[in-house]
């Protein structure tokens, strides 16, 4: 298994946020993640993606248990093995990076050799070609949630984590990132992602429904 969580909790102050994160994720699937707003898909995510530390419960991706590490070690975990993105598509980007640049430093942090090769084919999937130079302050919205998914998912990640990432996008640019997740599992990362799109979940090997801070279906 890539992920293996059980009984995680995380709260804000005195509010539960996550009262049970218990799942299985498996190399080259991909799950979709549903429910309500406040339910918890979004600090679930946010354990998986190591930006945050569980207050209790266990969480092993690829075999190290991360509740156990530092922030620094997390941010090592994060920047070589897995890729996410969040629902503000700017919070994903760095400002001073064109669209090429953040493909190229992606693939960097994963320790592959940079080719422009497989940086223009992200970009032609995604529909980025013709933007490639610009900084993020120039895209559309839609355009910048492209940009962060595409950084995420350069150099075949063990998961990506990625939450409403197809919130802003037009059906046949949603249809070009579920064909770029596909060939991520192909490649074997495991994929999660929260959604309230149908057409996402359609296309998932397993759909959780969370409810109440917990995992229900």
């Amino acid at each position: 298994m890539i992920v293996q969580a059980r009984g995680l909790r995380r709260g804000y102050g005195t509010v539960p946020a996550l009262q049970d994160g218990t799942l299985d994720l498996a190399p080259g699937t991909f799950t979709a993640l549903l429910g309500p707003s406040g339910s918890g898909k979004s600090t679930l995510l946010r354990l998986l993606a190591c930006v945050d530390r569980a207050d209790a419960g266990t969480l092993t991706i690829k075999g190290v248990d991360v509740v156990s590490l530092s922030r620094r070690a997390r941010t090592g975990l994060r920047r070589v093995q897995l890729g996410s993105t969040f629902q503000a598509p700017p919070d994903n980007l760095l400002e001073y990076l064109t669209v090429r640049e953040h493909l190229r430093l992606g693939a960097r942090l994963r320790g592959p050799s940079t080719h422009d090769g497989q940086v223009d084919e992200l970009l032609d999937a995604l529909g980025l070609t013709t933007r490639a130079d610009h900084l993020p302050r120039k895209l559309s919205g839609g355009e910048q949630q492209r940009v962060a998914i595409g950084f995420a998912a350069i150099g075949s990640p063990s998961l990506l984590v990625t939450d409403e990432p197809t919130g802003q996008l037009d059906r046949a640019t949603v249809d070009a990132v579920l064909r770029a997740f596909a060939t991520l599992t192909v490649r074997g990362t495991a994929v999660i992602a929260a959604t309230h799109d149908a057409s996402v979940a359609d296309r998932a090997d397993q759909v959780l429904t969370m409810r109440d801070g917990r995992i229900v279906t």
